[in-house]
């Protein structure tokens, strides 16, 4: 896919962007409370990314099965889960899908956010996301990205986390971590404003499709591979009130991982849907891990690395966050 299409060229900033998003959800009188559509379903309003992660949120909405579940889920979009955490924190949101824990666990040890854990999204997989550099680049191992200039779509969150892991379980120097969204992050390899870009499905394809770039390494290799990578985050107010609401949301989205476990075409046949991948590519893009419940030691996993690279000052236990 070129990756023009891919790219949203809206120029905004995320304070801007996250500001556009609290006035759309004002205007659409979405006040963020339990409340009932007319034809008597409970109303759960969702902020979700146009990435994998939230495949299990559409096939969900798609195959009626929220409906079943007594829910009307109103999705809304964003570009990065950042934008969202002020209108989850005002109440002007229920939830947000494909949440990255690093930005939401970060604002929980703050006292920003009292978040809490609906259920996993994804765990890393192999070749879904991919340290890539030009063709003709003098870098050919890790090691040689030291000191050089690496993309990542956010500074100091879940990218730099885990590959500042598999650096340091081979032994070598850290790369100087560039802040480029991943829809940028093509054209800056082009242009020479980086050495290497760390890019997620569907991004990664497109870029070894566009530029012929070169795999460097796969960002979910040991020591890091399957580490949870986002979730579905709600916070505590909304969870005590809505008990059994967040109940038929969960059986939903278990029901919608197990069709994507039982035939992955599901997942293929719905990510042009609702991205910016077309149905050729979603043919032969890397899926992601989508788990079936929340594994407690696995989300301790990531916020014990997150501790011990100081992206928290002090433990956080996930399985207390965690929606039962």
């Amino acid at each position: 896919m070129p990756l023009r299409q891919l790219r949203t060229g809206t120029g905004r900033t995320a304070a801007a962007a996250a500001a556009f998003l609290l006035v759309s959800l004002t205007a659409c009188g979405e006040d963020g409370d339990s409340a009932s559509s007319p034809g008597g379903r409970d109303t759960v309003t969702v902020a979700a990314l146009p990435l994998i992660d939230c495949a299990a949120l559409y096939i969900a909405r798609d195959r009626g099965l929220f409906e079943k579940e007594g829910l009307d889920v109103r999705i809304q979009q964003v570009q990065q889960s950042l934008q969202a955490l002020p209108a989850l924190a005002k109440g002007q949101i229920d939830m947000v899908a494909s949440a990255n824990y690093v930005t939401y666990l970060q604002a929980y040890e703050k006292g920003t956010l009292d978040i809490r854990i609906v259920a996993e999204a994804i765990r890393a997989a192999p070749r879904m996301m991919e340290v890539l550099v030009p063709e003709d680049s003098d870098i050919k191992t890790v090691a040689d990205l030291e000191g050089k200039k690496l993309a990542v779509n956010t500074l100091n969150n879940v990218q730099s986390l885990t590959f500042n892991e598999i650096l340091a379980k081979q032994g070598v120097g850290r790369p100087v971590y560039r802040a480029i969204p991943f829809p940028q992050m093509g054209a800056a390899l082009d242009k020479g404003q980086v050495d290497a870009v760390h890019a997620v499905e569907p991004y990664d394809s497109s870029i070894q499709d566009e530029l012929q770039a070169r795999v460097l390494v796969d960002g979910s290799s040991a020591p890091v591979e399957a580490i949870p990578l986002s979730g579905y985050i709600s916070t505590g107010e909304y969870v005590d009130g809505n008990a059994e609401t967040l109940a038929a949301f969960q059986r939903a989205i278990k029901a919608a991982v197990r069709i994507a476990e039982e035939d992955p075409s599901v997942v293929r046949d719905t990510l042009p849907t609702y991205t910016k991948v077309t149905e050729k590519q979603a043919e032969s893009i890397d899926l992601p891990v989508f788990p079936p419940t929340m594994d407690a030691a696995q989300l301790k996993r990531l916020a014990d690395l997150m501790e011990k690279q100081g992206m928290l000052k002090k433990p956080v236990d996930p399985a207390t966050l965690m929606v039962k």
